[in-house]
């Protein structure tokens, strides 16, 4: 089964966010518009109501004069023809007496409920129900004619049924509900035409970029382009550019290695052809044949160094392989690195040695890729020796910060030195300072550099002793490498790695 896409489209989620709380809104409005309608259709309706109740009680007032006894009061053929006017809802009324007994009217009304602050002539309206049907009731306590005692009141009611009131309310809402199912549609559709409208410059940058050659590293032109989306195209353009820098070294550091390996080969070719030569034409020697054998053991050797520098160079290039890291002990590392090199250093009459604490005795470890720390050692040692002439010195030292925080290696010798002026320059690939004769690559110290930025490191170069003191002394000044680490404290072999 096909996986589900993860890309999310940036118009629909707009949309999404946009309609939504339209959407929601909406059904909010319809019933705010109801609640308001039924309050604008109730008024005019309650205050006839009103109305009607303050009239019944006027002619209850005057009928019922106080020291009445009469049970029973008889509405005025005026006063019953205006309750019953009303052909579309049912009107019903009530009268009380003094002693709460029913006088008039319907006796299916309810009675409100008892409220000890009653104030005479003061109109009051509330819901009810009649024979289980909502009635809206107006209701007073009136004072008959002529009584001093406020508190001898008679209760007149008038109720009327709420069909006139729905139909309004109905009507109402109507009015303003159904044109909003025009406005709805036409407003998604003209947030629709305004994000598609607005997404455009988008779909046109997307358009050129995929109109691009693969070859086209050039920046992508910002000034046609939305304000928003300028940041994005910014990075873009930045990362064309060190995308654009780093395939031109690429392409630099494999012209240079192809010019440095057709050397030892042409050497390897010509050597081969010569010897092969001189067999055909019998004026080969064993000494003659040795020699030519010897040349051509010589130019393999350097096609073989070559190529081992560039496979270091290439670890050390690799990012992923750099993260696979482990607690190392420098000053073990170091130790190893002198010894192997010890024997090359007596063919060359050099004083080949290592100061610092031995591999038990190293309080701190660093944090990294073995081999590639190795490899960092051997090309500072190889550099070394290539260039201090027969008799001179090269040390090996290992320093540990007495606060636990740094590692320290230096590696330095007491050859001609590198002028302050190529000092950036000898960690430039194939790059050899100049009036030297040494065979090498020209890849160590760039090997160095990169395995030590890979390791956060610091790399410095300076010489070993003052030139003035040098010239006095008729030496060299010699280079003096040094490359810090962080450090931590030697753990226990049980411990946990550090993050």
């Amino acid at each position: 089964m096909a996986a589900e896409s993860s890309h999310r489209s940036l118009f629909g989620e707009i949309l999404d966010w946009m309609l939504a709380p339209l959407l929601v809104i909406w059904p909010i409005s319809v019933a705010l518009t109801w609640l308001v309608a039924q309050n604008i259709a109730s008024k005019p309706y309650d205050r006839e109501l009103g109305e009607m109740a303050r009239s019944l009680g006027l002619q209850v007032a005057s009928e019922q004069p106080a020291g009445s006894r009469r049970s029973r009061y008889a509405l005025a053929p005026e006063a019953a023809a205006l309750l019953r006017a009303d052909e579309a809802d049912t009107v019903y009324y009530q009268v009380l007496g003094l002693r709460g007994e029913f006088l008039s009217g319907d006796r299916g009304l309810p009675v409100p409920e008892s409220d000890s602050s009653v104030v005479p002539w003061e109109l009051h309206f509330r819901d009810d129900e009649v024979d289980n049907e909502t009635v809206r009731v107006a209701y007073l306590w009136v004072a008959p004619e002529g009584s001093t005692d406020s508190r001898r009141t008679m209760l007149v009611q008038v109720a009327e049924t709420l069909g006139k009131r729905s139909r309004l309310t109905n009507e109402i809402i109507k009015g303003v509900i159904l044109p909003q199912f025009v406005i709805l549609p036409l407003a998604v559709l003209l947030v629709w035409m305004a994000l598609a409208r607005g997404i455009a410059p988008l779909n046109d940058l997307q358009r050129r970029i995929r109109s691009r050659d693969s070859s086209d590293l050039s920046p992508i032109d910002e000034r046609r382009i939305p304000d928003e989306v300028a940041p994005l195209v910014h990075a873009i353009n930045d990362l064309l550019d060190r995308l654009d820098q780093s395939i031109r070294s690429q392409k630099h550091f494999l012209a240079d290695a192809a010019h440095q390996l057709k050397t030892p080969l042409a050497g390897l070719r010509t050597q081969a052809e010569l010897a092969q030569r001189e067999i055909d034409e019998g004026r080969s020697s064993p000494a003659e044949l040795k020699r030519s054998l010897q040349q051509i053991a010589l130019s393999s050797q350097r096609a073989a160094h070559m190529v081992n520098q560039l496979l270091a160079m290439a670890r050390a290039e690799d990012q992923e392989h750099a993260m696979r890291r482990s607690e190392v002990n420098l000053s073990e590392l170091a130790m190893e690195t002198v010894r192997d090199f010890v024997p090359r250093a007596m063919d060359k009459r050099l004083d080949l040695g290592y100061e610092g604490p031995d591999e038990a005795q190293a309080g701190l470890r660093i944090w990294g890729q073995p081999l590639l720390i190795r490899e960092l050692i051997r090309n500072l040692v190889d550099n070394a020796l290539l260039y201090t002439p027969r008799g001179g010195t090269v040390t090996v030292r290992v320093v540990e910060d007495p606060f636990g925080q740094v590692c320290v290696l230096q590696v330095e010798d007491s050859g001609p030195g590198i002028p302050e002026s190529e000092r950036e320059q000898v960690f430039q690939p194939f790059y050899r300072a100049l009036g030297t004769n040494v065979d090498g690559s020209g890849l160590g110290l760039a090997i160095v550099r990169e395995i030590a930025q890979a390791h956060e490191a610091e790399v410095s170069l300076d010489d070993t002793r003052p030139r003035r003191q040098a010239e006095e002394l008729g030496l060299g000044p010699g280079a003096r490498f040094t490359v810090r680490f962080a450090a931590h404290p030697a753990q226990p072999p049980d411990a946990p790695a550090p993050d």
